[in-house]
């Protein structure tokens, strides 16, 4: 394992016991936890991209606002519905956020889970072309989205500009160099961690897939991963594929930590249904330090992946993520070879 970074699904509520009461209260926590993160020296943030819910919703103000208060952590997302994207705005968005932070955006994109209302993306304007699915719709976003980010000059340029213009054809601005190397999808099968690999995309695997051969969650996903570095291989792509999983994991040091995650350590992957698709959600982990490497060390997705996303419990505050986190880079981490 190369990277750890934490993933913030970025839930806001005004319920009691809640340390994230508002939306305000969730985006500027969520730049403190980054400064904080990087401080104890985690590789990277995420974040969770949901619509129409009381979660982190348009992620580039957010992802340049982290990345100016930084200067090493990678800043990125898990994942970005494409099925609500426009590519061209999306391209002037994340180029701008890039070069904000330096060129440490690491963009992880995905044609997204079922969502809070029945095709959402219908009242962004959106809608999938004859004979295509929403899945589809999103695919096709992504790869215009990937060939903008190209930086190659498509518009004809006005006779009569308002301001002078460079030879040739136009691209879109602000253009930041090198984020087209910097981008993730997430994969939910076998089949379209393939796809991400012959587009050169790096690969997301979360905890949740398409249940394909009936094996524990996480023989399946190691499966998935070596079928995209494979096809990445075939494909003659230049560098090295990064992967990623993620993983809720606690290490139940006190007593705070026993109370909020004490009933865990004991679960098991989950087999459901989402939208007529068996479904294998991974099991969670929390125990003891001890106990808790030995857990992990029989993780194949841990161990065949580069980097590793712990899902964090935003909604408890920065405070205790900071320990969570902590703890997790002290006493779990350099046993599974980080650093």
């Amino acid at each position: 394992m190369k990277s750890i970074g934490f993933l913030s699904f970025g839930h806001w509520s005004p319920t009691h016991g809640s340390a994230v009461k508002t939306a305000s209260d969730v985006l500027l926590q969520s730049i403190d936890l980054t400064v904080a993160a990087e401080e104890l020296g985690l590789d990277g943030a995420y974040f969770r991209v949901h619509h129409f819910a009381r979660q982190l919703g348009s992620p580039f103000p957010l992802l340049a606002a982290a990345g100016a208060k930084t200067s090493k952590i990678e800043l990125g997302t898990g994942v970005i519905d494409m099925r609500y994207e426009n590519p061209f705005y999306m391209a002037e968005d994340a180029g701008a956020a890039d070069l904000i932070a330096g060129g440490r955006l690491q963009l992880g994109l995905s044609r997204g889970s079922p969502e809070q209302v029945i095709d959402g993306w219908k009242y962004f304007g959106y809608e999938p072309e004859p004979g295509e699915s929403s899945a589809d719709m999103a695919r096709r976003h992504t790869e215009a989205f990937l060939n903008l980010l190209e930086g190659h000059g498509f518009a004809e340029p006005s006779p009569r500009p308002m301001f002078p213009n460079p030879p040739g054809k136009l691209r879109l601005e602000p253009h930041s160099e090198g984020l087209r190397n910097r981008i993730w999808w997430g994969a939910g099968s076998n089949a379209t961690a393939v796809w991400a690999a012959k587009l050169g995309m790096h690969l997301q695997s979360s905890t949740l897939k398409d249940d394909e051969t009936g094996e524990p969650f996480h023989v399946q996903q190691a499966d998935q991963l070596r079928a995209y570095k494979a096809a990445w291989q075939e494909a003659g792509h230049a560098g090295t594929p990064r992967t990623s999983v993620s993983r809720s994991i606690f290490a139940l040091t006190n007593d705070m930590d026993r109370r909020y995650f004490g009933r865990g350590g004991k679960e098991s992957d989950q087999v459901g249904f989402i939208e007529q698709q068996r479904s294998i959600f991974g099991r969670g982990y929390a125990d003891e330090p001890d106990r808790l490497i030995e857990q992990l060390k029989g993780d194949e997705a841990i161990a065949e992946a580069d980097t590793l996303l712990l899902t964090v419990p935003n909604m408890l505050g920065v405070d205790y993520n900071v320990h969570v986190i902590e703890t997790i880079l002290k006493d779990i981490a350099p046993a599974l070879g980080w650093r």
